[in-house]
């Protein structure tokens, strides 16, 4: 090969390496983001009222059905 060959090839690694690099931190950025999203912390803080709501009602559903099976 010669040197202009080589150093064609070597500029073509360089540049496949860099692309490589950005892919891996746009996926490692895009993985922190979804980590971060389906944090299961995270959503109980955001969805505290409705999950609350959501308990209280099926108590109140089970133990209204449990209280009329039990009366005479």
């Amino acid at each position: 090969m010669s040197e202009s060959q080589l150093e064609r090839l070597e500029l073509e690694a360089l540049q496949e390496r860099n692309e490589l690099h950005r892919s891996v931190t746009e996926l490692k950025s895009q993985v922190a983001q979804v980590r971060h999203k389906l944090d299961p912390t995270n959503n109980a803080r955001k969805h505290f009222l409705a999950a609350s709501i959501v308990a209280t009602a099926v108590g109140f559903v089970s133990g209204y059905g449990f209280g009329g099976l039990l009366a005479p």
